[in-house]
């Protein structure tokens, strides 16, 4: 098992690694400098060339992306060329308001999913079942930049519940800041909200067949005993390979959410590094989307074995 973990970590090590090249030299072709940015676009082919130097653009791409992997290994990312503030602290800072959003949307969609889930599979085809049915093709046929205005429509402008476009950090309390992200992160979970009540619902079903659970049905164990605790455990291995997809999905629509509703998030920040070419920002920020991504889903392979021995001990096997 500890060479299963230790293959799997070197592989998230080198995915990242490849995602930080690729970006970096996909950059390095796009049109357009941050010196143009500094300057603004009126600014002469010299200016830029000046300043390109003084930045040391002009040196070779692959010398500076060594320099800079250096520097991301060492922890010393300098400051950025256009903001000159510590590039480290811009994007940490960022990362951190976007974790709230997506921790938190996944435990809100998780949490309903399992009692939709669990409900629907107990009861198949009843009023509940046809009910949650409806609710997920909506959530599933509605995207965020649709959901987010209707929701900031109805509930912050009309009702006055929840602030339109405010963010409050933790710091300030936790009923501020509950309120500032209640919308964004309604957002973000209602389309994982309708996939995992799916997944659940269908492998619940499928598992609550299986003869092991006649048999505990025989021993006169009751329905909600079997549910939760027998056919739960199997069936949410299909679950959990959807929360590292679903992670991904939500970093992606954070960029939307994050501009709706001025979460000053990694979504926005990256939006805005994007449009002002602060490249230095825009790479840091990328690879860390890209490793976090790489490494929740590692871990949930690893977690795998823990919920299910038999992966535990293919893995052991082979």
């Amino acid at each position: 098992m500890f060479l299963y973990a230790l293959g799997k970590l070197l592989r998230a090590v080198l995915v990242v690694f490849l995602v930080s090249v690729l970006t970096f030299f996909a950059l390095e072709l796009t049109p357009g400098s941050v010196a143009t940015s500094i300057l603004g676009v009126g600014a002469t082919s010299e200016a830029v060339s000046q300043l390109e130097q003084t930045l040391g653009l002009d040196r070779p791409a692959a010398v500076r992306f060594i320099e800079w992997l250096g520097n991301l290994l060492s922890g010393d990312l300098g400051n950025s060329d256009l903001t000159k503030l510590p590039i480290a602290t811009t994007v940490m800072q960022a990362a951190f308001t976007t974790l709230q959003l997506v921790v938190l949307g996944v435990l809100l969609s998780l949490g309903f999913a399992v009692v939709a889930g669990a409900l629907a599979a107990r009861f198949p085809r009843g009023l509940i079942d046809r009910l949650g049915d409806g609710l997920t093709s909506m959530a599933i046929a509605l995207p965020t930049f649709v959901i987010g205005p209707i929701l900031a429509y109805l509930l912050a402008v009309q009702l006055g519940w929840f602030p339109v476009a405010s963010y409050t950090p933790p710091s300030d309390g936790v009923e501020p800041w509950l309120r500032s992200i209640a919308l964004p992160v309604f957002c973000l979970a209602l389309g994982e909200f309708a996939t995992f009540q799916r997944l659940l619902r269908a492998d619940l079903i499928a598992v609550l067949q299986e003869p092991y659970i006649e048999a505990a049905r025989a021993r006169g164990l009751s329905e909600r005993r079997i549910l939760m605790l027998h056919a739960m455990r199997p069936a949410a291995i299909p679950a959990m390979t959807a929360v590292g997809l679903s992670v991904g999905r939500m970093l992606g629509g954070t960029i939307i959410v994050e501009t709706l509703f001025g979460v000053p998030g990694l979504g926005r920040t990256l939006s805005t590094a994007i449009l002002a070419r602060d490249l230095d920002v825009l790479l840091v920020g990328v690879v860390l989307v890209a490793g976090a991504f790489v490494f929740i889903n590692t871990f949930i392979d690893l977690a795998y074995g823990i919920v299910d021995p038999r992966v535990r001990l293919r893995a052991t096997a082979s």
